[in-house]
């Protein structure tokens, strides 16, 4: 039986346009008709922002276009089951079902929910979903449990774990369960009374608009983010400076996507300056954020914008990665291998990618854009192809 990965990508956006003429889709994603007749083509290849434009057009998530999920995903039997076991639970509890459980320690919770985004930092986003299951019960089992006093802190440990949830949910390709997740997040992320957790629930909304390419709402929600936790100038406080220049970075990642040159410049420099400020990467409450992190942003950012010289510039003088969790290092070997795919250098842009993605497979597979540096660079060493295409299960060859 032919699987969906064994289609060339040609083959699966035409797929998806079912019902739709070529002329239609290009009206529809507002690109030229030349530009789907190219992404149709065997071989052919498209710019991410074009790739962008045709995923929202045909409703359809970017990973799919690539083969990297089915339609509807068909993914390993672990991964399954945890998505099956976080969707029940993050229904349950907001229906207030499964919660009559003892109530744990919050030093312990907190210390649990702590090695969950641990692990989701480090990629491995099918442990930390199934970590965040049973933290999300534990935590609406503490907040019936708690005085009045402690009920804000109790809410602020919720949202932290919904917000674990809705991202790894995202990275299945669970989008709906994500949205839920984000959703409950964000409800009692208010109720906790804590701006800069509210502001990280808004930042994790704006990527999931950004990921189901609902760009407008992206930029919008991103945007209110950062303004919300704007520090004074005299600000010093680590965990202010990184939770604002990380909302700051993120809010240019999106006007990037979205084709704002002019906005992701201004608002990366900013991000800059806020690590200036700091002097070094810091890691608090799951945010990581300082000089090397808004580099490494600054590379994909320059990538996405045309100018991917500067990319490689940027990661030429980088230096030491170790500030960058092991995913946030993994992303930026992918942007590396974008810019050198973009700039021609084919055989290192694969090389780059078949690293890390024989490196960290587990945590690739989750990823799109591995699918679109192989179309892009591909036709020069069709051997990379099919060992990339044995780690991710893809295939851009028809068969």
């Amino acid at each position: 039986m032919t699987q969906w990965s064994d289609y060339s990508t040609g083959q699966r956006i035409k797929m998806l346009r079912a019902g739709m003429t070529q002329e239609e889709l290009a009206e529809a994603a507002g690109v030229s008709v030349p530009t789907v007749r190219k992404a149709e083509k065997e071989g052919g290849s498209i710019g991410l922002p074009s790739l962008l434009k045709l995923s929202a057009a045909l409703h359809a998530d970017v990973s799919v276009i690539l083969g990297q999920q089915a339609p509807r995903r068909s993914s390993l039997i672990g991964d399954r089951a945890m998505l099956r076991g976080l969707s029940r639970t993050v229904h349950d509890t907001a229906a207030g079902v499964g919660t009559d459980v003892a109530p744990p320690d919050a030093a312990a919770l907190r210390a649990d929910l702590a090695r969950a985004w641990a692990d989701y930092r480090a990629g491995d986003y099918t442990r930390a979903g199934g970590l965040a299951a049973p933290a999300i019960v534990e935590a609406a089992a503490l907040l019936r449990s708690v005085p009045d006093g402690q009920r804000c802190a109790a809410h602020g440990i919720l949202a932290d774990a919904y917000r674990l949830a809705s991202y790894t949910a995202q990275f299945h390709g669970a989008r709906d369960l994500a949205y839920a997740a984000i959703g409950h997040a964000r409800h009692h992320v208010h109720l906790a009374a804590d701006p800069l957790r509210a502001a990280m629930v808004d930042c994790g909304r704006s990527w999931i608009y950004m990921r189901d390419a609902r760009l407008d709402q992206a930029t919008t929600t991103a945007e209110e983010a950062f303004a919300s936790i704007e520090p004074r100038y005299a600000e010093r406080d680590p965990e202010t400076l990184a939770t604002y220049g990380w909302h700051v970075t993120f809010a240019a990642v999106v006007a990037s996507r979205h084709g704002h040159a002019d906005r992701a410049r201004d608002l990366l420099s900013q991000g800059h300056a806020v690590a200036a400020r700091m002097g070094r990467d810091v890691m608090i409450n799951g945010t990581s954020y300082g000089p090397t992190t808004v580099t490494a942003q600054a590379i994909g950012i320059h990538t996405v914008m045309g100018d991917p010289g500067k990319a490689l510039a940027l990661a030429r003088n980088l230096g030491d990665l170790s500030p960058l969790p092991q995913a946030a290092r993994n992303r930026l070997a992918l942007d590396i291998a974008l810019a050198q795919a973009d700039t021609r250098q084919y055989d290192a842009a694969l090389d780059t990618l078949l690293q890390v993605c024989t490196q960290h497979p587990d945590w690739a597979r989750h990823q799109a854009l591995p699918g679109a540096i192989m179309q892009r660079a591909g036709h020069s060493s069709t051997t990379r192809v099919r060992k990339l295409g044995g780690i991710l299960g893809i295939s851009l060859f028809a068969r």
